[in-house]
């Protein structure tokens, strides 16, 4: 798989409205997690370059912010859009319980926007998931339970990334993961944006995503995807 572009689209959900959130069919992957998490700098080792936008301190970034990656390869031939939607940061929200509501509400309008677009009757060709990051030196923060059981009742099943591993010992390593998995219930992916350790698995489980919805619907292609795999299976089945 080949990153060939990757750029700023646009911030969304002002207010908790569903301005700006992408409706056009193409896969999404949300980030989510707290303010000191390292979103943003996960992106960018993702993307290989210095794309995501950051506030100047923690928690004030209050909208979701709209990244378009191209990629070529990845789950069969051809080329192929998706989109990385950084979701505020919780936990550290500057300006009190207002603010905290604020972000909230931008979050509320992205899986809502997510849950209608993307349910079978909408006839949307594109797949959703969501990526809870967990900072790996702190399992089982109050704030991080309460986010997983907010996004499992939003409708997601997130997926758990173990961000930062590179600052802790074997022995440290070792012992946070099992108290994640333990935490939520699933195994945690461990990846380090400053090393790169676990940023190929993190992009064979986006991968996957999209290889998952071919499977579930492979006669219906992505709008503007120029991909011939789905075009092949169509025929094969004629």
């Amino acid at each position: 798989m080949k990153i060939l572009t990757a750029e700023f689209v646009t911030s969304a959900a002002a207010g908790g409205r569903a301005d700006g959130i992408p409706r056009d069919g193409r896969p999404q992957i949300a980030l989510a997690g707290r303010s000191n998490v390292g979103k943003s700098t996960l992106i960018n080792a993702l993307c290989r370059k210095k794309i995501a936008r950051t506030s100047a301190a923690p928690g004030k970034t209050r909208l979701a912010n709209v990244y378009r990656v191209n990629l070529e390869g990845g789950g069969g031939p051809g080329r192929w859009e998706m989109y990385l939607i950084d979701l505020p940061g919780y936990g550290y929200a500057r300006g009190g319980a207002e603010s905290a509501q604020e972000l909230a509400a931008v979050a509320e309008a992205y899986f809502a926007s997510v849950a209608r677009d993307f349910s079978p009757a909408s006839g949307a060709s594109g797949v959703s998931s969501t990526l809870l990051l967990i900072d790996s030196r702190h399992p089982g923060l109050a704030a991080d339970t309460h986010a997983h059981e907010w996004l499992m009742r939003a409708g997601t099943s997130p997926h758990i990334i173990g961000t930062k591993v590179d600052k802790l010992s074997r022995a440290e390593r070792a012992r946070n993961l099992k108290a994640l998995q333990k935490v939520f219930g699933t195994a945690a992916l461990p990846v380090s944006a400053l090393t790169g350790e676990g940023l190929d698995d993190l992009w064979k489980l986006i991968v996957g995503q999209r290889r998952t919805q071919k499977h579930t619907d492979p006669e219906r292609a992505d709008p503007g995807n120029t991909d011939p795999e789905n075009t092949d299976k169509t025929e094969e089945k004629r």
